[in-house]
């Protein structure tokens, strides 16, 4: 029997999932039930381009519920508060020195749940998070992306705020 997943969250992301959960299913739900309701009323509903779109976004809230579920059933949360700063881990904020353009870059890291690098959140099973789990300050990275190699060098560990 293969191994289930944890789903590494941190404590603003379960919070996150759990609101966006909440969201579908009291509202999201209603309003499309009140949107299916209306199209019927509308008569044939064979050529009824409302009553057709209003199923579909019916089957994509139905899909995100159980999507969300699942994640949450098989959670893992990161206390943030209480990170060991010692080392690269989920869920503290690190900051490195990108040794090809020798500029300073600041990343989250998280779960893959929660990443967004658009936003400096990036996920424990990227190749840069893979890589950085467990360094240490002053310590220098190689990191396989698909351009080549890049270097990191690790400048600060810090507990990540929201």
């Amino acid at each position: 029997m293969e191994a289930v997943k944890k789903n590494v969250l941190t404590y603003s992301g379960l919070k996150a999932l759990e609101d966006e959960l909440q969201d579908l299913k009291v509202n999201q739900r209603r309003e499309i039930a009140e949107k299916i309701k209306e199209a019927r009323e509308q008569g044939d509903l064979s050529e009824n381009a409302e009553y057709d779109a209003a199923k579909d976004e019916q089957a994509h809230i139905e899909a995100r519920i159980e999507e969300i579920e699942k994640l949450l059933k098989n959670v893992e949360v990161v206390d943030e508060d209480v990170v060991d700063l010692n080392k690269v881990n989920v869920g503290c904020m690190v900051t490195l020195l990108d040794k090809e353009f020798d500029e300073e870059v600041e990343f989250r890291l998280v779960g893959s749940t929660e990443a967004n690098s658009l936003s400096g959140k990036i996920s424990n099973e990227s190749p840069l998070g893979m890589a950085l789990i467990g360094a240490v300050v002053g310590q220098t990275i190689d990191v396989e992306t698909p351009g080549g190699m890049a270097q990191y060098t690790v400048l600060k560990i810090e507990r990540a705020t929201n």
